[in-house]
């Protein structure tokens, strides 16, 4: 199973971009986020010439998370992330597919920190650190994945000295992403390349592409039981480069069957 996330950064501006991107790597499972988009104007029909069936949840301007599936039966567990009534954001969905459960993840982004943005985003880092321990002590397979808006070490950002202060990067984004991994998360993309340079997002200033000054912002945590399956793992860069492309690049890992 190939499973992927990606930014798309707006789904109806990108959504030439996303359809090419899927005829061209038919990926089984697809995480999106920053659809952009409300309910009513996710692109459906397009995601089913292209043989994809979604789940999304919608919002107007911002946010916006889906799961896309060729060909494999998937079922909603839930469109919210537990331990805020009131949190009306679109930042999270999860699906049964297949008895994997696949929860699809946008986290604040944060900025500017400190201030009430870098609040939020920590304590909706702290609610999805409690929902994944629940979720480990099922003792069933998960994979989270999306935009977590976190570089987790030095490794992960072009010239790390220069985003010491940026919500992103701070002592505390870190240490969060650490507190959840140290569940008994893997790091899909670390496993496999644990010394690497990998990037996932450029920005669209200052030829950042270009000059391949990026952030691995976006990941792959596996409980133990998916963790075992992992064959391969990748970033297809190459989008980056297309026309009218996200600033994000699709990521992907390839799981051996059960």
């Amino acid at each position: 199973m190939k499973i992927a996330t990606y930014n798309v950064n707006g789904i109806n501006g990108h959504l030439q971009v996303l359809l090419r991107w899927l005829q061209a790597t038919t990926p089984d499972v697809v995480c999106l986020q920053e659809l952009k988009a409300p309910q009513e104007k996710f692109p459906e029909q397009a995601i089913l010439d292209a043989g994809y069936q979604a789940i999304w949840h919608g919002q107007k301007s911002w946010n916006g998370v889906a799961v896309l599936s060729r060909n494999l039966p998937m079922k909603e567990i839930r469109r919210t992330l537990p331990g805020d009534p009131d949190d009306v954001h679109s930042r999270y969905i999860e699906v049964d597919i297949n008895g994997l459960l696949i929860g699809g993840l946008y986290l604040p982004n944060g900025n500017p920190a400190p201030g009430p943005k870098f609040d939020y985003k920590l304590s909706w880092f702290k609610r999805l650190t409690d929902h994944a321990k629940g979720l480990l002590d099922q003792g069933i397979p998960v994979v989270l994945t999306g935009d977590f808006n976190v570089m987790p070490t030095e490794k992960d950002v072009y010239k790390p000295e220069r985003w010491v202060d940026d919500a992103l990067f701070r002592p505390e984004t870190r240490a969060a992403f650490k507190n959840l991994v140290d569940q008994g998360w893997t790091d899909a993309i670390r496993k496999l390349y644990p010394e690497e340079t990998i990037y996932t997002f450029w920005d669209y200033f200052r030829n950042a592409y270009g000059r391949n000054a990026g952030l691995r912002i976006d990941h792959f945590l596996l409980s133990p039981q998916v963790s075992k399956r992992l064959q391969a793992a990748g970033v297809d860069r190459e989008v980056r480069g297309w026309e009218k492309t996200s600033d994000h690049a699709p990521v992907w890992i390839q799981l051996a069957g059960k």
